[in-house]
């Protein structure tokens, strides 16, 4: 482990900051009897969580504090470069053999039961699947951040954001409105801004994530877009860095220099605005100590139920259709990843999973013979 990973811990911030976040929740709700016992209800889960994964960690086994659930493969947009889509793991129809609400509501409830604290609802376009997300609604002891493009935001859904406040939305922006409806389509830019006004007039936490490319890495970090942002309502920003999967989107991949440039922004925005909370992926792993992923901090479960070490990385030797969210844990790939070291080989910047592909798919092949 390298100084700069002693001196900052990505799941120990992360962990601060959601309690940071709940907290000022309570503040702000203790008005309001039913919400103010919800938050320190939550509060009261988390500490409880901890204590589970602490035993288990004792006893030799660790389980990760975040989960990734990719709830859908379908999405109703064409970003530009959307590594999901050049994975095919992103198409426009309702896919076949995806998991039930049933299924996901299982997988839920495992997770609680070894002291997952925080499920990351993705797809796809997640919303397009309400009857997961009202089934992640049952499970008040987990925090839901939903990644959401935002477009299928709804009174329902709003109503249903302010019944469960363990439902986090978490809209993807790629900055003003012109770059925004460059790679996103035209109008949704507009779309996200109401949405965080009415999230914001209601009470609501909220959170958004963009895509780190070349086009908008300086204004994506300014002071005047952040504060755009917080002065609407946004508790947490979640900078994920664009991943090329084709060689014509390369051109929009951030260099080394403005990796370096972005992860100096994150450091000053963390100490001068602690009011938001702040994360870099994968550019945190540098400083955390190597990836996180294949369940050293967290891992995925695409829509059909595979468990992979990260979106990035859409590798599976195990479904959890067919065993336990616990056993998908030790699966042999992720055993293979993280016993090998290969999550904290150096590299050279960006996703290391991806920039080691060629090395993840033939531990693959090992791990299924």
């Amino acid at each position: 482990m390298t100084n700069n990973a002693k001196e900052f811990d990505l799941q120990e911030y992360l962990t601060r900051g959601v309690e940071r976040v709940v907290s000022e929740a309570l503040r702000a709700t203790l008005k309001d009897p039913k919400e103010s016992a919800f938050m320190l209800r939550f509060a009261a889960s988390t500490k409880s969580a901890a204590k589970r994964r602490r035993k288990l960690e004792e006893s030799g086994e660790h389980i990760p504090t975040f989960l990734i659930a990719s709830i859908t493969s379908e999405c109703n947009l064409h970003c530009a470069g959307c590594y999901s889509r050049c994975n095919h793991a992103t198409v426009d129809a309702v896919p076949v053999c995806q998991l039930t609400g049933d299924e996901w509501l299982r997988i839920f409830d495992e997770a609680d039961e070894l002291g997952i604290s925080f499920i990351l609802l993705a797809g796809g376009e997640p919303m397009l699947r309400r009857d997961v997300i009202s089934a992640a609604a049952k499970k008040p002891n987990i925090l839901f951040p939903i990644f959401t493009n935002g477009t299928y935001m709804d009174d329902r859904y709003f109503e249903l954001f302010d019944k469960n406040r363990n439902l986090l939305p978490v809209m993807s922006i790629e900055g003003e409105k012109e770059i925004t409806d460059k790679r996103r389509g035209a109008g949704i830019y507009d779309k996200l801004i109401g949405n965080m006004d009415e999230l914001h007039r209601r009470g609501l936490i909220f959170g958004a994530s963009v895509t780190v490319t070349k086009e908008n890495i300086r204004e994506v970090s300014s002071d005047s877009f952040l504060q755009k942002l917080s002065d609407r309502g946004c508790k947490a920003v979640i900078f994920v860095e664009f991943v090329p999967v084709t060689e014509e989107s390369k051109e929009l991949a951030p260099d080394d220099e403005e990796r370096a440039y972005l992860c100096a922004e994150i450091a000053r925005l963390r100490e001068e605005h602690p009011e938001m909370v702040y994360i870099s992926f994968p550019g945190d792993e540098k400083s955390s100590g190597g990836c996180v992923a294949a369940g050293r901090g967290f891992f995925h479960i695409n829509s059909h139920g595979g468990a992979e070490p990260c979106p990035f990385s859409p590798y599976s030797d195990v479904n959890v259709r067919k065993t336990s969210l616990r056993e998908a844990l030790h699966s042999p790939l992720f055993t293979a990843l993280k016993d090998g070291g290969i999550l904290i080989d150096d590299h050279a910047g960006g996703c290391v999973l991806y920039e080691k592909r060629e090395l993840v798919e033939a531990l693959l092949v090992k791990s299924q013979r």
